[in-house]
C-alpha cells in the first residue's frame, strides 16, 4: 500500500523559512521520480518541484532560486527547502509519488 505522509508546514512571516517533508512508502522509492505541488487558496494546483531518479531537479520559475528540494533514498523521503517566503507562497502543499499524492500539509507566509 502506497502512502505518502507530509509533515514541516505551519505560519511563518514573509522572508521567513519553512522545511517540509514527505516520507513514502509502499514502493520501490529510489525508482520513481517525486513531485511537490502545491494549492493556493481558491485556485488550482500548481507544480513547483520535481525531482528524478538520478538527483537530477527542476522548479517552477516562481520558487526557482528560493526553495530546493532533496531526496535521501535511505530514509525514503523528500524534501522541500522553502527560503525567503512569501505571501504568495501560502498554500497546501502535496507530494506526490507513483501516480499517489499525500494528504497535503498547510503553508502560510503572513505578517
Amino acid at each position: 500500500q502506497v502512502q505518502l505522509a507530509e509533515s514541516g508546514g505551519g505560519l511563518v512571516q514573509p522572508g521567513g523559512s519553512l522545511r517540509l517533508s514527505c516520507a513514502a512508502s509502499g514502493f520501490t522509492f529510489g525508482t520513481y521520480r517525486m513531485y511537490w505541488v502545491r494549492q493556493a487558496p481558491g485556485k488550482g494546483l500548481e507544480w513547483v518541484s520535481m525531482v528524478r531518479t538520478g538527483g537530477y531537479i527542476t522548479y517552477a520559475d516562481s520558487v526557482r532560486g528560493r526553495f530546493t528540494m532533496s531526496r535521501d533514498n535511505a530514509k525514503n523521503t523528500v524534501y522541500l527547502e522553502m527560503n525567503n517566503l512569501k505571501p504568495e507562497d501560502t498554500g497546501v502543499y502535496y507530494c506526490n509519488g507513483r501516480d499517489h499524492w499525500g494528504q497535503g500539509t498547510q503553508v502560510t507566509v503572513s505578517s
